[in-house]
């Protein structure tokens, strides 16, 4: 009884770090699709962080270094939000509210959800 015990707590010990990678919403490839093409066009986020996320002006987004957020899901939807201001940031380069673009709410989801993808390949 003592040992089955002890193998459900390693295994929901092991199980933790996946489970905190997660998204807290659900994050789908319909919402990766369409946030890669957000990027990629009216939320203008290719203009500083290239095409292939790797950073031009503005950082990497491919990797798993974040400058102004901790790369959840959730965080990534404040800052794109939010963006960074000279105040706030670390690299110098400041980024505007939704990047400058004129998107919606649903297209920072969708944003947010595709930079996610990025950091989280296999997810």
């Amino acid at each position: 009884m003592a040992g089955a015990a002890l193998v459900t707590l390693a295994a929901l010990a092991l199980a933790a770090p996946a489970a905190s990678q997660a998204p807290s919403a659900p994050v789908t490839p319909a919402l990766i699709a369409r946030g890669d093409t957000i990027f990629h066009g009216p939320g203008l986020c290719f203009a500083c962080h290239g095409a292939d996320a790797k950073g031009v002006v503005g950082p990497s987004l491919a990797d798993s270094t974040w400058l102004h957020t901790t790369g959840t899901y959730s965080d990534l939807i404040r800052q794109i939000t939010a963006g960074v201001t000279q105040a706030q940031s670390k690299g110098g380069q400041i980024m505007p509210p939704k990047g400058g673009g004129d998107i919606t709410e649903a297209d920072v989801k969708a944003v947010a959800a595709y930079v996610w993808s990025l950091s989280h390949p296999g997810h």
